[in-house]
């Protein structure tokens, strides 16, 4: 069948300096499809994705929208062409409420020119509650509201405007599996209807769910487009990054459990909080402990109580066997507790993008190399250059601004900074979101070796096969409790997503022992 292409972009170049983010890119995607575009990051997806919405415009080359041929030099053209976006950078107004940012501009005003705020509330209202998010407050704050429920909206505001063409800019980097779910239909509904959609991501599961082909991306260039069937995931992968990548995880050590008479790097004991109802919990030392559940269920809670950002009501923390009170990050990140966390966000909660990487990486440990109020920036820098070449972070790093990097070495900075700290016990909450596959194995490694030295992790993942495959055990939390512990040959993706959503099947009734009962 002749489909008529919906866009069309050809020998597309930009250049940022001296570098060079699209190479003579040209790009065909037929109408009515979902069309994945893969690369690992700084092959040129997101500069193309800017370059369609009309942010920035490409120093050579053509764009044709349904055969006509354009050129989008602002937002505004590109809505007008029909082209909407939602972005993995969230580009919502934090301080603004959802549906200030669902119609910025496009408000309804009385004859006096004022905002009619009920009517606008009430609109908003309407289009989310037909998107299956009801129970979101439209005049809540975003700043006020979690990963996943930004990213939601963001993905809602797009979908709003019934756009010809819409590109999904990692849409489901913050979503749980639920929520992939509900992308799924809405993907569904909108190709049904004739949408055309772009969709960036670097987890291939969903590309294949999806997507009826793709197109791979390596430095700046094209370097295959495929109907999805014709492509095995580990050709996708060899040609995203240029090499064979034939074992993202590291092998499991195969050292037994601990014994009943080891003392845990850090225990939890009946840790009540808001969203935690009683959760006890063992951090070992040389071992990867997952922490699996769906959205909401009390996770980050968890994760922001152990590194001082969240009240204790009661129940207590043992470091090394001790008893101790995490008040603040400052005191989690102290000798001696040594806790670190690397959290969801890391351009809001992880890094001063305005700072450079040196500055990033030292700032918790700045003490080190300050005497009398004065900083040995030579030992400083001779210690940021030593994690930065651990994590593979070019020496540029030292002196460019955090915001300089793509994501995965932005992630990788947040990593270094922590392994300069010396910190023995990692809580790590979704490390590898919106990081690219090449990326995603490097810090595998780094994690398993983080372990292997004496660390103790816990690994929070919205990617279940990242839990089976990287972690020594897997407890799984429901409404703020601990419903299974997972061990060994017992963690599986069907007995996680089992004790996730409480289900009584044989498969989910696992011991906390890892046995079957």
């Amino acid at each position: 069948m002749n489909v008529r292409p919906a866009l069309i972009v050809s020998d597309l170049r930009k250049r940022y300096g001296p570098t060079i983010a699209l190479d003579g890119l040209s790009l065909m995607v037929r109408s009515g499809a979902v069309h994945a575009l893969l690369g690992e990051n700084g092959a040129g997806k997101s500069t193309l994705v800017r370059l369609l919405s009309g942010l920035t415009q490409p120093d050579v080359g053509s764009v044709a929208v349904f055969d006509e041929s354009v050129r989008i030099n602002s937002p505004k053209n590109a809505h007008r062409l029909g082209i909407r976006t939602a972005f993995q950078e969230i580009s919502l107004i934090k301080d603004l409420t959802v549906s200030q940012n669902f119609l910025l501009m496009e408000e309804p005003v009385g004859a006096s020119g004022m905002i009619r705020q009920q009517r606008r509330d009430a609109l908003v209202l309407a289009q989310l509650a037909r998107l299956g998010l009801g129970h979101v407050d439209v005049r809540a704050e975003v700043v006020s509201l979690d990963l996943p429920t930004r990213q939601k909206i963001e993905i809602a505001r797009a979908i709003s405007h019934s756009p010809r063409i819409l590109l999904l800019d990692e849409p489901t980097a913050s979503l749980s599996a639920r929520d992939v779910d509900w992308l799924g239909a809405i993907i569904e509904r909108l190709t049904n209807e004739g949408t055309t959609i772009i969709y960036i991501s670097h987890r291939l599961q969903e590309v294949r769910r999806f997507c009826s082909a793709l197109t791979i991306l390596r430095n700046g260039r094209v370097v295959g487009s495929y109907d999805i069937h014709a492509i095995s995931d580990n050709d996708v992968i060899e040609l995203m990054i240029g090499r064979s990548i034939s074992a993202a995880f590291p092998p499991k050590p195969s050292e037994p459990r601990p014994a009943p008479s080891a003392r845990p790097a850090l225990a939890v004991q009946n840790l009540r909080l808001t969203g935690v109802n009683g959760v006890s919990l063992s951090l070992w030392p040389r071992r990867i402990t997952g922490l699996g559940g769906l959205d909401g269920m009390g996770q980050r809670e968890l994760f922001l109580a152990l590194f001082g950002l969240a009240e204790i009501q009661s129940g207590a923390i043992f470091v090394n066997g001790q008893e101790v009170t995490i008040g603040s990050p400052a005191d989690a990140i102290s000798e001696r507790i040594g806790v670190s966390m690397v959290p969801e966000d890391r351009k809001a909660e992880g890094l001063f993008l305005e700072l450079d990487g040196r500055q990033n990486i030292s700032l918790p440990s700045l003490r080190r190399f300050t005497r009398w109020g004065l900083i040995n920036y030579r030992a400083e820098g001779a210690a940021v250059r030593s994690v930065l070449d651990l994590v593979k972070v070019a020496p540029r790093a030292l002196w460019s601004l955090a915001r300089e990097f793509s994501g995965g070495n932005q992630q990788k900075i947040v990593f270094a900074k922590w392994l300069l700290a010396g910190s023995r016990i990692l809580l790590l909450y979704d490390p590898t979101r919106g990081v690219d596959v090449g990326t995603k194995a490097e810090l595998y490694h780094l994690i398993r070796e983080f372990a292997a030295a004496g660390g103790a992790v816990l690994y929070y993942s919205t990617d279940i096969p990242e839990l089976v495959n990287l972690c020594d055990e897997v407890a799984v939390i429901y409404r703020g409790q601990i419903a299974a512990m997972l061990q060994e040959d017992a963690i599986s993706e069907t007995r996680i997503m089992a004790a996730a959503v409480a289900q009584s099947s044989p498969a989910a009734r696992v011991s906390h022992d890892g046995s079957d009962r």
